[in-house]
């Protein structure tokens, strides 16, 4: 039996990759207890066309996933996250260590 790849369009794996980031800092996530999973409940705000994702700045529009119910549901229907929208995301394991081959796209910030 063959393990069905987990298929995400371009909006899904811009918000996971981004999630992911946020995942990585204690300023905006933190572990589930007696889990490996991570919340995820302070959501950056853009200012102007874009937004800080940890040590990244992307277009507000590159984030546009962060308020968009049917991309937490996709995220969670295919086992990748636990979603509270508006409120919190919980990142399964499967979703920290699924690699949407963004993260290297992303802009560092200066400022």
């Amino acid at each position: 039996m063959t393990k069905k790849a987990i298929s995400l369009n371009s909006l899904q794996s811009r918000t996971l990759a981004l999630f992911q980031e946020l995942a990585k800092s204690p300023k905006t996530s933190s572990h589930v207890e007696g889990s490996d999973e991570i919340a995820i409940a302070l959501m950056p705000e853009p200012h102007g066309n874009h937004v800080h994702i940890g040590r990244f700045v992307v277009s507000a529009k590159e984030a546009s996933g962060f308020s968009n119910e049917k991309v937490w549901t996709a995220l969670e229907r295919k086992g990748l996250a636990r979603s509270d929208f508006p409120f919190k995301i919980i990142l399964t394991r499967k979703g920290q260590e699924f690699d949407t081959g963004l993260a290297q796209e992303f802009e560092t910030s200066d400022h």
